[in-house]
């Protein structure tokens, strides 16, 4: 499963005024109706009642915190590419 931020508001007119951002796990790729609906759910179970009105605006990718390295450099031993040519012009003056 992959984690996801989802970002909501609530409508101007609503009683119980919310904006923020909650995280959620979905296996539905991100943008898909599948994952819009795993972050709905999961709104109304954390805010119950009140967020039945409140939209969600964007849903993005968690980005991981830290990198995986593990202090290894990385060598690189393939030759190097060779330079382009440039193309020979003619010089009419």
């Amino acid at each position: 499963m992959q984690t996801y931020i989802a970002h909501y508001r609530s409508p101007a007119a609503a009683d119980v005024r919310g904006t923020g951002l909650f995280e959620f796990e979905s296996d539905s790729r991100a943008g898909t109706k599948g994952n819009l609906r795993d972050a709905r759910l999961k709104m109304l179970e954390m805010y119950g009642k009140d967020a039945v009105s409140w939209n969600i605006d964007r849903v993005e990718r968690k980005k991981a915190t830290a990198s995986a390295s593990d202090g290894q450099l990385e060598l690189d031993f393939r030759p190097p590419k060779p330079e382009r040519k440039r193309a020979k012009r003619k010089e009419w003056w």
